[in-house]
């Protein structure tokens, strides 16, 4: 499956890599720095061949509770979130430091899976995300676990990284655990159980063979990582699932070590419009003039000058209904505004946004990735 693998890496703008708590922590809880320094070498590769580079990591948790005191994993929810916050200095800090060694700036963004849920916080994220990797930044996503209202779920971030790989529209993703795959039974309890390199599609049979965990730290185990496949590939991304604790995990996976491919043949940006089309209820209406129609057929965004009217009440992030002056329906997006600014500003030009808002808001009222036409 190296080939298959390296000719979707070749074509793949973006990459995100997830990183397993057992990988950055020894079990005496104290960060593997030759690890680290090992993959800040492949992202470093990565970034010279032109790759966007989205980093998701666990660890905070398991890094910061012997702080704590803390032996095993945290009972109490209150422990849980105390070690988080510990943790995720720490954490952010020795990537900013291995990364930052070879000329490569990190931001840390801390997002739970409800931030890919609302629309508004959803865009919120996309925006920030795509103004970072816009500027050749490594966003370092983790759980924010220092607020979490729920029992801390330590395999969540498999499901989180390929939520992060959707919103940032990434073509690959890379899942270090401390297994080599997907197997057909449970390798610990049988030795004669096979490898699947290659799925291409996630029947009921490959849900099946999802098995627990054997990490101290994590307990998401394989059920989250094929879940997070289901996840990332409709969304016209490929992940893979390998065992990361050698050094240099990536280019090891690259050279051909053993690992399982989920093989998407969906498009990003085709998988995100479709589920744009699939939105239902639209909770309000923008009327556009001839040129924005004749513009969004073209393939541009819509911006504020060619609005003429708004119907309805909604926040930004929602879903509206695009029609033309005489009513009909051209298609629907996401707004980037609300409904009382994008009053304020429609029929006025990009430029005069800030003045008559008070803020630097986006150039397009809809994106053009944000939308879908009838």
């Amino acid at each position: 499956m190296a080939n298959q693998l390296n000719s979707i890496l070749d074509d793949a703008t973006c990459v995100v890599i997830k990183i397993g708590s057992s990988l950055l922590v020894a079990d005496d809880g104290k960060l593997r720095v030759d690890w680290l320094e090992s993959i800040a070498d492949d992202i470093d590769a990565l970034k010279t061949r032109g790759k966007q580079v989205i980093i998701v990591s666990s660890g905070a948790i398991a890094l910061g509770k012997r702080w704590l005191g803390i032996e095993g994993r945290p009972q109490k929810l209150d422990d849980a979130q105390a070690a988080a916050a510990i943790g995720q200095i720490k954490l952010a800090r020795a990537f900013e430091e291995c990364l930052g060694a070879k000329g490569h700036t990190v931001a840390q963004l801390l997002l739970t899976l409800d931030d890919m849920e609302d629309r508004a916080r959803y865009l919120n994220a996309r925006n920030t995300m795509n103004a970072l990797l816009g500027k050749r930044i490594v966003p370092l996503i983790n759980e924010n676990d220092t607020v979490a209202t729920n029992e801390i779920r330590f395999g969540d971030n498999d499901r989180l990284a390929a939520r992060t790989a959707q919103l940032a529209g990434a073509e690959l993703l890379f899942l270090l655990s401390d297994i080599d795959g997907l197997y057909d039974v449970d390798p610990t309890k049988n030795e004669d159980a096979a490898l699947i390199p290659l799925v291409e599609e996630i029947s009921a049979d490959i849900i099946e063979m999802a098995g627990p965990s054997a990490s101290i730290f994590g307990t998401g185990g394989m059920a989250t990582k094929v879940a997070a496949a289901q996840i990332a590939l409709p969304a016209g991304c490929s992940m893979t699932i390998s065992n990361g604790h050698t050094l240099s995990p990536i280019k090891a996976i690259i050279d051909g070590a053993r690992h399982t491919l989920f093989a998407s043949n969906a498009k990003p940006l085709d998988a995100r419009r479709g589920w744009i089309k699939g939105l239902k209820s639209p909770t309000g209406t923008v009327i556009v003039d001839n040129g924005a129609v004749k513009a969004l057929k073209s393939g541009a965004s819509l911006l504020a000058v060619g609005i003429i009217g708004v119907e309805g009440s909604f926040e930004r992030g929602a879903l509206v209904q695009i029609v033309d002056d005489s009513k009909t329906i051209i298609g629907q997006g996401l707004m980037a505004y609300n409904a009382d600014d994008t009053r304020q500003i429609m029929t006025k030009q990009a430029k005069d946004i800030e003045s008559i808002l008070g803020y630097a808001g986006r150039p397009a009222v809809i994106h053009r990735d944000d939308l879908v036409l009838d």
